[in-house]
């Protein structure tokens, strides 16, 4: 992992905000390496120097990961499968962390997938109330009518997994290509198993292809199968859509 500034590792392992961790520094209360930093400026690796704030080791397990997945079709979004399927751990590589996917995508699905060690911060964007946005782009066989787009942007009814019925919350629905087969975009505050084909069909439209492409203030920006690390900004903008919903 590249060189970080002090006060943004502390920060991202959660110990103390940004600031506190300069003035942690400042005051002499942080060592790399056995010896005392204080300037403000000094850089470290979290993977290979040994950090300790107030005496107290930041160990790996102590820092929290980030990744964005672009997770390809054909991958279980879980820690392992019975029915010895790929999941999507196998393209998680050279993390030494222990992360877990949030929420998930099913088998067929793909697109933006977040992954983390953080379960405070999964647990809130795993709630329905979070209302966190998550985008979609959906091929759907043949054109569903102008009645049925507005029954789904209004919430229908539907079976979950357990068989209960629901009603999904209104979505936010827009043709983005025509064609026999027309591509939609879909924008969804919730995150139930299989909610858009589920949705789909209940209009009479069986859905080929779904892609998320953005959850919150993230963007998918990684080709399928590869990941990569948020930034601590994108983590903090995580956190405040949170707060905002």
């Amino acid at each position: 992992m590249a060189p970080e500034r002090l006060q943004k590792i502390i920060a991202a392992a959660g110990v103390a905000s940004r600031r506190k961790a300069e003035e942690l520094i400042s005051a002499g209360r942080v060592q790399v390496n056995g010896q005392i930093v204080t300037e403000l400026g000094t850089k470290a690796d979290p993977d290979t120097d040994h950090i300790r704030v107030n005496g107290k080791l930041l160990s790996g397990e102590q820092r929290h990961v980030y990744l964005l997945l672009n997770k390809p079709r054909g991958y279980v979004t879980t820690v392992s499968d019975p029915e010895n399927r790929p999941t999507v751990m196998q393209l998680i590589h050279g993390v030494k962390q222990r992360v877990y996917p949030v929420g998930r995508l099913d088998y067929a699905s793909e697109g933006l997938l977040l992954l983390t060690n953080d379960g405070g911060l999964a647990n809130k964007l795993m709630k329905a109330a979070s209302q966190v946005p998550k985008t979609y782009v959906v091929k759907v066989a043949g054109t569903p009518s102008p009645e049925g787009l507005e029954k789904l942007r209004a919430g229908v009814s539907i079976a979950t997994d357990e068989g209960r019925r629901v009603r999904s919350a209104p979505a936010g629905i827009r043709l983005i290509k025509e064609g026999a087969n027309p591509w939609y975009e879909v924008i969804l505050i919730e995150g139930r198993n299989r909610e858009i084909r589920r949705m789909f069909e209940k209009v009479g439209h069986h859905v080929e292809k779904i892609k998320r492409v953005r959850y919150g203030p993230l963007t998918l920006d990684v080709p399928p199968g590869e990941f990569r690390k948020l930034t601590q900004q994108e983590v903090e903008r995580l956190r405040a859509a949170c707060r905002k919903a």
